[in-house]
């Protein structure tokens, strides 16, 4: 798990270079979640994550503040998430998620990334069922079993914790996200988390060919100009 969990995050520094682009979607999102949920961080659990996380990612915090700012406003754009799976590059399966004011446009624009590089758009579900949906803790520390005992003493269903090179890596549902975060915030004191989000991690992996790596790259480019694409999410070992 960890593995894919790495492969990942390596692909998507490749393709998340852009300081502009970064701020861009970070802004889209902070703006959803607080004008769905709220734009106070104590009340919006959801928000105070993500706005720790887009600190963690170095995003200025004017950046922050003005998407806050903007959804107190209460007018503006309304985006929606949408989803979209398939087929890339190397038969990769892949999912790519989105916040969009305009479907129609959106679906074309990813339609196009996976048509120019001879992939496959699929059905919704037709790659979903292949990837776990699994809230991710890294954090310093070597005390494995102090970590599952804070997870179990609340009860937390717990699906994998690893220890590597200093590092405690926790893997946990979707579902019980900000509860298995204050568990490990109530069991171990003060974290510094190098990684708190929820992603969708693939079950298998999929090897991409020395053939297949320009086009994949190609594809992965694509879909990061988008501005409607927050994440891509695959299998594929480049």
């Amino acid at each position: 798990m960890g593995r894919a969990f790495q492969n990942r995050k390596e692909s998507m520094a490749k393709t998340s270079n852009a300081n502009a682009r970064l701020y861009s979607r970070y802004s889209r999102e902070i703006y959803v979640c607080a004008k769905s949920g709220g734009i106070d961080p104590d009340g919006n659990l959801a928000l105070r994550s993500l706005m720790e996380r887009a600190k963690r990612d170095q995003v200025p915090t004017h950046v922050i503040e003005k998407a806050i700012d903007k959804a107190k406003g209460g007018a503006g754009e309304d985006f929606k998430p949408a989803r979209y799976e398939g087929f890339g590059p190397g038969n990769c399966m892949v999912i790519v998620d989105c916040l969009t004011d305009n479907p129609n446009r959106t679906f074309g624009d990813v339609r196009l990334a996976f048509t120019k590089t001879k992939c496959k758009i699929g059905a919704q579900g037709s790659v979903v069922h292949m990837f776990d949906h699994l809230a991710i803790f890294v954090f310093a520390g070597d005390d494995e079993e102090a970590v599952l005992e804070a997870l179990m003493m609340a009860d937390v269903d717990v699906t994998d914790i690893e220890c590597e090179d200093g590092k405690i890596t926790v893997f946990a549902p979707h579902n019980e996200y900000f509860k298995a975060k204050q568990a490990l915030l109530d069991g171990l004191g003060e974290i510094e988390f190098e990684v708190d989000e929820m992603q969708w991690l693939p079950q298998t992996e999929t090897e991409i060919s020395e053939d297949d790596k320009p086009m994949f790259d190609k594809f992965m480019a694509m879909l990061d100009d988008l501005d409607d694409v927050q994440n891509v999410y695959h299998n594929a070992v480049v």
